[in-house]
């Protein structure tokens, strides 16, 4: 069944209008007839039913998006077949693709571009716990609504982990502009892959073009595969660089641990903390990936990419003699058997000078000689005692405690500097404060958990603290623009500004706007603009001006408020009305009555 406005598809969703076209289907604003609410309808291509494998694809996209439930997924309510067509019908998302704006605005704001990053590693990570990999995060299948919130959609290519592929064996899901190296090879997508994909939206973002073109999908594959990015602009931080740059990595394991991991790091730089960045990704401070550090010494635990690099470690054979001289001494058999080799080398060159002394004569060049053999023999034993010396009995002093108790109870609440104080008093020596959830500002910095806990914790061991974090700020937002900029006595100018984007958590509560001058309009808005009304000038008078400026309030809708620094202002002249009235001092004699 071709769908057409007026059509009704499960007897309930009644077309209204097309939203758009696509690879598989088309997709229809629809009205759900049950309970009245406005849904969006993805109806799969009349060409495509008779091929199980669409068929199916379109069907695992349906139950991919209904395993996870997350607000930065698009909702999945229902699926169905009949009379030739099958159909998704979803949440309607308001808005627009990310790449309709990078397409209109081109490059974006860096904090916008880490607000974007924040909200889709967020949703993927939900997707991740669900055992779910999208394999196609592009621009545009990331919906940003009015209120700057960021929607995924399409997981038509999903791939569940330990599922069984709908694709063959090697071949390559997923759009290649945006395909990880690992996918572009025919290899199978993790949830790293999606890191990458996202590594390369936010390039574009920020750089106005993607990292990788090619006069074919292949050559951009092998790019992929093969070619470093291009260095993002001069103006983009080096932190976001950095950012970008690791998810951006060949190698899987140089990418954010995690997608979450990915979202405090771009939350943390959002509101300027570098270092809390750096906790969750190392890479924000250009460090060295893992699998590049030269190491010192090579140890059993090391893979075969690393048996190359040097060593220090003694050669085999050696091991026993330079452990027994760094220490010191040598065991009973050693200092036995080196004054015997003493004997031995000199018993040749005695015999030789007694025989010697014997032929020319004398009993007591013989005697003295004999007591200078004896005098060596005895050498030996003056070395004997030494291996005596490291067999000192050990001291009774009983051994100092190396465990503590680390009471969950005492330290969860405390605030986190109190509570890694308490510990080191204890004698904990490795303590570490590890970020956790944004809260409200009363609750900033309290402890929520200790790991491990007990009592008998060794005092060296690692002590994660967790503790809570508060929002970020929300940051000065662009200035409004005015049309008409000129506008008569009385007059409307219309002025707009772009959609503001809200720290990791909030949301956008209103647009507050400033006017001053001689104009007039409303002080508080839900949508990005404002209808300014002039007011009416005296005839005559001089022209005056309206200036408007605004700022945003970020919110979680109860305790938590963030209000952005004031915009720059846009300036609108006002046109006072002609002077009509006949001028009194005109005494032109040639004027009659």
């Amino acid at each position: 069944m071709r769908p057409a406005a007026g059509i009704t598809f499960g007897g309930r969703y009644e077309l209204s209008s097309r939203i758009a076209v696509g690879g598989m289907g088309e997709v229809w604003n629809a009205t759900d007839s049950i309970i009245g609410r406005t849904v969006a309808i993805k109806i799969l291509k009349d060409e495509y039913m008779g091929d199980p494998g669409f068929l199916e694809r379109f069907r695992a996209e349906a139950r991919h998006a209904a395993l996870v439930n997350h607000e930065g997924i698009a909702n999945v309510f229902d699926y169905g077949e009949e009379q030739g067509s099958a159909y998704i019908v979803m949440e309607l998302v308001p808005g627009e693709p990310l790449s309709a704006i990078i397409e209109r605005e081109g490059r974006l704001p860096p904090n916008r571009v880490l607000g974007i990053v924040a909200q889709t590693a967020t949703s993927l990570q939900a997707a991740h716990d669900a055992g779910l990999v999208h394999r196609d995060i592009k621009p545009g299948n990331l919906l940003i609504t009015p209120e700057g919130r960021v929607k995924i959609t399409d997981f038509g290519i999903a791939r569940i982990a330990d599922q069984v592929p709908l694709t063959a064996t090697g071949q390559v899901m997923g759009t290649v502009q945006y395909l990880a190296p690992e996918q572009a090879s025919g290899h199978t997508a993790t949830a790293a892959t999606d890191i990458y994909s996202l590594g390369v939206v936010a390039y574009e973002c920020l750089a106005g073009r993607r990292p990788f073109t090619g006069e074919s999908q292949v050559a951009i594959a092998m790019a992929q595969i093969n070619d470093t990015p291009p260095d993002l602009p001069n103006d983009v931080p080096e932190p976001v660089r950095n950012l970008v740059y690791a998810c951006l990595a060949k190698d899987a394991a140089g990418r954010p641990q995690t997608a979450a991991k990915l979202a405090q790091a771009a939350t943390a730089l959002h509101r300027g903390d570098v270092k809390l960045a750096a906790s969750y990704v190392p890479q924000v401070l250009g460090q060295v990936e893992p699998t590049t550090t030269v190491l010192q010494e090579q140890t059993s635990g090391m893979d075969a990419a690393t048996t190359a690099l040097p060593r220090t470690s003694a050669l085999p054979g050696q091991t026993t003699a330079t452990g027994a001289l760094d220490n010191g001494e040598l065991g009973e058999d050693e200092a036995e058997e080196l004054p015997k080799k003493k004997k031995s080398a000199w018993t040749w060159p005695l015999i030789t000078l007694i025989a010697l002394l014997l032929l020319i004569g004398g009993g007591t060049v013989y005697a003295i000689m004999s007591n200078n053999a004896a005098n060596t023999k005895s050498t030996p034993t003056t070395t004997t005692p030494k291996p005596t010396k490291t067999t000192t009995p050990p001291t009774t002093t009983p051994p100092a405690p190396s465990t503590g108790a680390v009471d969950q109870a005492q330290v969860v609440g405390m605030n986190v500097e109190e509570a890694t104080g308490y510990l080191q008093g204890l004698g904990f020596t490795n303590i570490t404060a590890v970020p956790g959830n944004q809260v409200p500002d009363d609750q900033v910095n309290i402890v929520t958990s200790v790991n491990p806990s007990g009592d008998k914790v060794p005092f060296d061991q690692a002590i994660k603290l967790t503790y809570n974090v508060p929002f970020g700020e929300v940051a000065q937002p662009g200035a409004p623009s005015a049309s008409p900029a000129t506008v008569e006595s009385g007059g409307v100018s219309n002025i707009s500004w772009g959609v503001a984007s809200c720290p990791t958590g909030l949301t956008i509560q209103a647009y507050n706007v400033s006017i001053e001058g001689d104009g007039s309009g409303a002080g508080s808005v839900q949508a990005p603009g404002v209808a300014v009304t002039a007011n009416q000038l005296a005839a005559g008078a001089a022209d005056g001006s309206i200036t408007v400026s605004y700022t945003v309030t970020c919110g979680n809708g109860s305790s938590v408020t963030r209000v952005s620094p004031g915009s720059e202002a846009v300036t609108i002249t006002v046109k006072a009305p002609a002077d009509t009235k006949p001028d009194p001092g005109n005494t032109d004699p040639d004027d009659k009555p």
